[in-house]
């Protein structure tokens, strides 16, 4: 069994723009800081970048209080009485377990791709937004030559304009939802973010991508086994397709992304409380309710980049005892408001799950129709644990992160009644073989 004997003064798991940032800022006041993360380099989604390329910051390496383990998958973390484990599995192909210890457990895990399931989105070709951007960011590989990128939120911007640059022919962006004049009043919040917006607008502009709002493509078709069309239409307020609006467009690529959803399995093991809207709870110190534990970044709300890195910087003076300057909780600050009210203007409306029909999976990774789903429903079942032992719903490969939000509203529309999503609560958080949990346990 891998191990390490060292008692780090912080455990960071994820190295996206909170858990970089908690460890520079640790490191800067002496403490040995240990950040285990899945990919082989730092930086998360939005620093995403290619082997051989520089990174958008200064590499871990030249921190010399911080260890930094790259492809490092967490599968679990435990409490004890004075200090924190993260049970660990390196590398892809021959895990090696890895157990790392630590006084104080940071969890900056992030985020993934919320999907809204409609007939066809099972096709090869149809990406999640932000698995899109990973194939340009990360390898330089363009997915297709024709696009189309939907959904909702202002990240299809920067998806739609990295294909463009990539070479590929954006067809049209579809946004789902309807932004309001109230957006103007967000930018004192965050003058930043409305400059990057403004010059992803400017850059479809010059490149002449049309930007349609109050559409969604409610259905994509394929031959072979490959997409070869989506249908675009015209949404009403609660986002049910107006009739007679449909448009065939022919395309091999769909972007597709509906926000994000916090990744939230390790908190779950540890059992922290979490807010109504099924975040991490932390106070103005990012701290959880449980003493030494911390949270940032998207597990605590979805609020991009900026202010991930505001909520590492702010971890990592409370673990190291020190009070933060009062214009870095400001920022915090306006940059929750700016977030919150993001989130005002691009809401999901409950009226998109009438896209879908009996036939369309929503669980893919067990095959799992709609139809399947609503008859376990008609037959007694009341929440989605029942749907998952009497269909396998949620039991495949991802475990539910892509589609227990969405049998949740299929139970909700059979039942009449609103059915939420249970929390996760995984003693394993991640994939891994039987051979790396015995090695683990040895």
């Amino acid at each position: 069994m891998g191990g390490r004997d060292v008692l780090h003064d912080l455990v960071v798991v994820g190295a996206g723009p909170a858990g970089l940032a908690a460890a520079v800022t640790a490191a800067g006041f002496g403490l040995r800081v240990a950040v285990l993360d899945t990919n082989a380099r730092a930086g998360g989604q939005y620093h995403r970048h290619r082997a051989g390329r520089p990174p958008a910051w200064a590499p871990l390496a030249r921190l010399h209080t911080v260890e930094h383990l790259a492809e490092h998958r967490v599968w679990a973390v435990e409490r004890g009485d004075d200090h924190f484990t993260a049970h660990a599995v390196a590398g892809e192909r021959d895990g090696v377990a890895v157990t790392v210890r630590g006084r104080r457990l940071l969890l900056a895990t992030g985020a993934y791709d919320r999907q809204l399931p409609f007939p066809g989105w099972d096709l090869p070709g149809v990406f999640t937004a932000g698995g899109a951007q990973a194939l340009l960011k990360g390898n330089g590989v363009a997915p297709g030559r024709r696009a189309v990128v939907a959904g909702t939120g202002p990240f299809l911007l920067p998806v739609a304009v990295g294909l463009a640059d990539a070479g590929v022919r954006v067809l049209a962006v579809v946004e789902a939802s309807r932004p309001t004049p109230r957006a103007a009043a967000l930018a004192p919040h965050s003058p930043a973010r409305v400059v990057e917006a403004a010059g992803y607008a400017a850059a479809l502009a010059r490149r002449r991508i049309p930007y349609r709002t109050g559409r969604a493509v409610i259905a994509a078709h394929g031959d072979g086994g490959a997409l070869g069309s989506v249908t675009v239409a015209r949404l009403d307020a609660d986002w049910r397709v107006r009739p007679g609006t449909e448009r065939e467009l022919a395309c091999d690529t769909l972007a597709v992304g509906y926000g994000f959803t916090p990744q939230l399995e390790l908190a779950g093991q540890l059992g922290c409380a979490s807010t109504p809207d099924g975040f991490v709870a932390v106070d103005t110190r990012q701290a959880t309710d449980l003493p030494g534990l911390y949270a940032a970044g998207e597990s605590t709300g979805i609020g991009g980049a900026q202010l991930s890195q505001v909520e590492g910087e702010l971890a990592a003076y409370a673990v190291a005892g020190r009070t933060p300057p009062k214009a870095l909780l400001r920022r915090r600050a306006r940059l929750t408001r700016f977030a919150a009210g993001l989130r005002a203007l691009y809401p999901i409306r409950s009226g998109w799950s009438s896209w879908s029909d009996e036939d369309t999976p929503i669980c893919r990774c067990e095959e799992v129709p709609r139809g399947r789903i609503a008859d376990a429903a008609r037959h007694g079942a009341d929440d989605v644990r029942s749907i998952k032992l009497l269909t396998r719903a949620g039991m495949g490969w991802c475990q539910g992160r892509m589609c227990a939000e969405a049998t949740a509203c299929v139970l909700s529309d059979v039942l009449g009644r609103p059915i939420a999503a249970p929390a996760p609560t995984r003693a394993i958080a991640v994939p891994i073989r039987l051979g790396d949990l015995a090695q683990g346990a040895s």
